[in-house]
């Protein structure tokens, strides 16, 4: 079994560039156990000596140097935590340098800047995506159905409201969402069809393997008949079922992440992003 493996990600501002860079590289190394530790608002000589304590306390703990993901913009500060006992990523004194060549001119080495390139208009633009999304969550209200972007349909527990959530911050997209039933397709008039025929070309689908949503579901309601594995593949197999006669795109969702989902949601439905 591989040694677990400390990860730091170190920022003078949020860390969420660093974290996103690094486990972006990370997740191509699967049988590796990371165990990682994110430092935003490393601005001072001081905290960064502390940073390197902590960095090399973890080599001396597990006799393997930790890696560190940096997005440091003072060059001082970068130079403390070379110093330390970790193999050390630098994101922008790699890359910055690259960039000050082609462009002919210096950066502004200032902290954060990404955050302050998002103009109030888009932050008002996901701000009312979200609360779109929180709306029309799991079949709250079908009204104002025909402002969506996209209406993501599935049984309990496919992850539709992370998606949804997820669309509207990082897009601004107006995801809705309906969670599928068994109800949905024994009762005679079979409500999702008048619920959600004047939406088609709107609709997604997402699916799961009915041993994994019978995890899920158990974690949730134990020993139930709705986290019962027969009860799971029951409403996979309606639902499935559902998307391919009805022509509708779906995605099996098991091994994907949110961001995965969504991504591949604005490519199928060449949905327009709109905020950066």
């Amino acid at each position: 079994m591989a040694r677990h493996r400390s990860v730091f990600f170190v920022s003078d501002s949020t860390a969420i560039t660093a974290e996103t860079l690094g486990q972006s590289l990370l997740t191509q190394f699967e049988h590796i156990p990371f165990d990682p530790v994110t430092l935003p608002f490393i601005d001072s000589l001081d905290k960064a000596a502390e940073v390197v304590r902590q960095i090399d306390a973890a080599t001396k703990g597990k006799g393997v140097r930790p890696l560190v993901f940096s997005t440091l913009i003072n060059p001082r500060i970068r130079e403390v935590l070379k110093e330390s006992t970790g193999v050390f990523f630098d994101f922008i004194g790699t890359f910055l340098p690259l960039v000050e060549s082609e462009l002919k001119t210096q950066s502004s080495h200032t902290v954060g800047r990404y955050h302050g390139m998002v103009s109030d208009t888009q932050y008002s633009v996901r701000i009312d995506a979200v609360n779109y999304a929180l709306g029309h969550d799991d079949g709250i209200s079908t009204k104002n159905f025909e402002e969506a972007d996209v209406i993501l349909v599935g049984v309990s527990r496919t992850g539709k409201t992370p998606t949804c959530i997820y669309l509207g911050l990082q897009f601004g997209i107006y995801a809705a969402n309906y969670p599928v039933t068994e109800e949905d397709f024994t009762q005679k008039d079979k409500r999702i069809y008048s619920l959600i025929s004047p939406y088609m070309e709107k609709i997604f689908g997402l699916t799961i393997n009915p041993e994994r949503l019978h995890k899920i579901r158990s974690e949730r309601r134990p020993g139930s008949r709705y986290a019962s594995l027969g009860q799971c593949r029951l409403e996979i197999a309606m639902c499935e079922s559902f998307f391919i006669s009805e022509d509708i795109p779906f995605l099996n969702i098991t091994s994907m992440s949110i961001e995965e989902i969504a991504a591949t949601i604005m490519h199928a439905h060449k949905l327009p992003r709109r905020v950066v």
